[in-house]
């Protein structure tokens, strides 16, 4: 199918619905988890990155490479598997601790003295470390730089009014040169309120275009029967890349 020609092309940043004014509070997040309310979770990994993943790594070996809001998403594995150095960041310690016990991964625990009532969980490998506190209160002196970032299910769940704050902390945690594949989704936000939230390209231009190279790699059909509950009649994940120069 030819999406360029699909309703979603002709929704524009002025087009969201009510979504602009929306707030999902850290407590329904928690909600969710205590709840087994994630759908957003893919049990088998993100096919998106398994296909991309040269575009990320762009054949070098042992990068740090970053996941925001990762929930307790299973790529984490296969990149520290590969050799990577993973961090990421999760406001739930139950999705954080369900990551570690599902792969069978033994961790440690420790305070970080920089953020209050945050904690830091790393595999004893080293090479896996998940920061459960507010992604707002990371910065790079904290956490360092990435050479690259995986955002899926991320800036889609942000909350509308903080996405210039998203952005501007992303933007603050990569080295030059690094590669950033976004996923957002394409859907009518007249018809679902969100979480995940519709973000148009022409919002992502203006989050970050004046420091990074911006390509649409791939839009992909995920309609399901969870978006017809929703009441949508179509719904895209689209693939960008990012690209930080020097």
């Amino acid at each position: 199918m030819d999406y360029s020609a699909h309703p979603s092309g002709l929704l524009e940043a002025s087009d969201v619905g009510s979504q602009k004014e929306r707030v999902v509070t850290e407590e329904e997040w928690l909600e969710k988890w205590e709840l087994g309310n994630i759908g957003f979770h893919k049990e088998e990994g993100h096919p998106l990155l398994q296909k991309y993943l040269d575009v990320l790594l762009n054949g070098r070996s042992g990068l740090r490479i970053f996941f925001p809001l990762c929930g307790k998403a299973v790529e984490m594995k296969w990149l520290a598997d590969m050799g990577h150095s993973v961090v990421g960041v999760e406001i739930s310690e139950q999705a954080v601790k369900d990551f570690f016990s599902e792969h069978s991964l033994p961790y440690c625990e420790e305070p970080v003295p920089e953020i209050s009532g945050a904690k830091m969980f790393q595999s004893t490998s080293g090479n896996i470390s998940l920061y459960c506190c507010s992604i707002y209160d990371l910065s790079s002196s904290i956490i360092g730089k990435f050479d690259g970032v995986w955002d899926r299910g991320a800036l889609v769940a942000v909350n509308p009014c903080d996405r210039q704050r998203y952005a501007s902390l992303m933007i603050s945690l990569v080295e030059k040169n690094s590669s950033y594949l976004l996923v957002t989704v394409s859907y009518d936000p007249n018809k679902h309120k969100g979480p995940p939230f519709y973000v148009p390209e022409s919002e992502i231009k203006s989050l970050f275009g004046s420091c990074c190279e911006i390509r649409c790699l791939e839009k992909v059909d995920d309609f399901s029967e969870r978006h017809k509950q929703w009441g949508l009649d179509y719904f895209l994940e689209v693939l960008y890349l990012l690209k930080f120069v020097a």
